[in-house]
């Protein structure tokens, strides 16, 4: 067995690499090709959850799962919201092939397939990029979204305004040829935004319909239980809305299940998921007037696919720690 740290994720893993990957794993689990179950969540007091997310790859023979804790107040103590590590299985004899620390896998994937959806919905020639939230999620995002669209003006927003200067600091001197905004306000921010991503740990809405641009397309990453949402109803309610998973989004999605309860949308309003687009199932953005939104909930599917990518390289170029069990 292969122990995979955080530091051996960070070598072997590029964005780069990781959108195709999430890409393809997408458009397996639309085909039938792969499978997994709703993750199972246990709360934790102070606010935090415990989840289990289990999944099986039938053309990479793995199977495995997350095992995650969410506790979105770590931010105030210096440490990370979401933490955990992946179990990899051989699904031909069950013997366990590696265990992966998953901080990093998350961060990376989540923006990897913000990024496959930014591909399929947004505007070719999308070149402001709203950040709501300015956390590891947008530090990703924002590596991501430059590999898929000419962004060159970011706009950024944070309730706290230390985080989003350091987002600035950090963000413009590795991208010097970007201009990056503080904004005063979430409004202010989107205002004139292309692409606008949501990467918050708030359970209430942090964006209205009305500040929505005509054309813009929509990532919303942050909210991933049926009590929370990033969005008013507002938003989901203009937008054509796809998600990562039909099943994940009807019993999690509570940007899509409270406006579905108000009686504000009904449950056809989720055209298709992203591997439905890839398999040439579900249309696309039809307009550049659309208003698209792409409602993220994180998936075992695209873990365990980095995981069983990562075991490969690692393998391949002499990495990890090997352990007997």
């Amino acid at each position: 067995m292969l122990v995979i740290d955080r530091n051996v994720v960070s070598e072997l893993l590029t964005m780069e690499a990781c959108i195709p990957l999430m890409e393809n794993v997408l458009s397996d689990l639309s085909a039938g090709q792969a499978e997994q179950q709703l993750r199972s969540v246990v709360p934790v007091r102070q606010g935090g959850l415990m989840g289990l997310m289990p999944a099986y790859l039938a053309s990479q023979e793995a199977v495995g799962a997350k095992l995650i804790s969410v506790f979105p107040h770590n931010h105030n103590r210096g440490l990370p919201s979401h933490q955990g590590v992946i179990a990899l299985f051989n699904a031909e004899n069950g013997a366990i092939n590696a265990i992966v620390d998953g901080r990093n896998v998350t961060a990376i994937r989540t923006a990897a397939v913000s990024a496959a959806a930014t591909k399929l919905l947004a505007r070719e020639d999308s070149r402001v990029l709203a950040l709501i939230g300015t956390g590891e999620q947008a530090r990703t995002h924002l590596e991501a979204l430059l590999l898929v669209r000419p962004i060159d003006l970011v706009r950024i927003w944070s309730p706290n305004l230390e985080h989003a200067t350091r987002f600035q600091n950090e963000m413009g001197t590795k991208y010097p040829e970007l201009t990056i905004e503080i904004s005063a306000t979430a409004q202010q921010a989107v205002a004139e935004a292309d692409i606008i991503c949501t990467l918050t740990s708030s359970t209430t809405p942090v964006l209205q319909g009305e500040w929505i641009p005509e054309g813009a397309h929509i990532n919303a990453v942050g909210a991933c239980r049926a009590p929370d949402r990033e969005l008013a109803t507002s938003v989901v309610r203009q937008a054509k809305l796809y998600v990562d998973r039909h099943e994940s989004a009807v019993n999690e999605a509570g940007d899509y299940l409270i406006p579905l309860q108000e009686g504000a949308i009904g449950s056809d309003h989720i055209i298709g998921e992203i591997g439905e687009i890839l398999l040439g199932l579900a249309p696309g953005r039809a307009s550049d007037k659309d208003v698209t939104l792409f409602k993220s909930l994180g998936l075992a599917v695209e873990d365990l696919a980095v995981a069983a990518y990562l075991y490969e390289q690692a393998k391949l170029q002499g990495k990890g720690i090997t352990i007997a069990i």
